[in-house]
């Protein structure tokens, strides 16, 4: 499975990886939403992890941008991993289009649970890129 992760903390991005590294996956690793965008257009990815807080756009006009495509990328499944603890933040970001949201830090059983209930939905029915 190869996982693309928008994020511009480069720690935060080591330690994902080295979680998905032990499930198996290869991750790809963006610094912004720009160059998160840009790989989308030239990769597929099973599935995207976004931050929402990054210079210049943000994760949530990211996955508004994701979403509003006219080809089978619209429907990448999208996990927001965002250290931002605001009450109605879960609702805004599942209301923009994302699947799932976890809260940093990240732990590797969260973000696994995450990453299979979106492989579930997609096992009855939903796609996959």
């Amino acid at each position: 499975m190869n996982v693309l992760f928008i994020e511009d903390d480069r720690m935060n991005r080591r330690v994902v990886k080295d979680m998905l590294d032990v499930a198996g996956a290869t991750m790809t690793e963006a610094d912004s939403a720009e160059e998160g965008l840009r790989l989308l257009d030239q990769n597929d990815y099973a599935m995207l992890l976004v931050d929402l807080r990054m210079p210049g756009m943000d994760g949530l006009t990211a996955i508004g941008h994701i979403r509003a495509r006219t080809d089978a990328k619209a429907g990448v499944p999208i996990i927001v991993v965002t250290a931002d603890a605001a009450l109605d933040l879960r609702d805004q970001c599942l209301a923009a289009g994302a699947d799932e949201v976890l809260f940093k830090p990240v732990a590797m059983d969260a973000l696994f649970d995450a990453m299979g209930r979106i492989l579930a939905r997609a096992a009855d029915g939903g796609t996959i890129v």
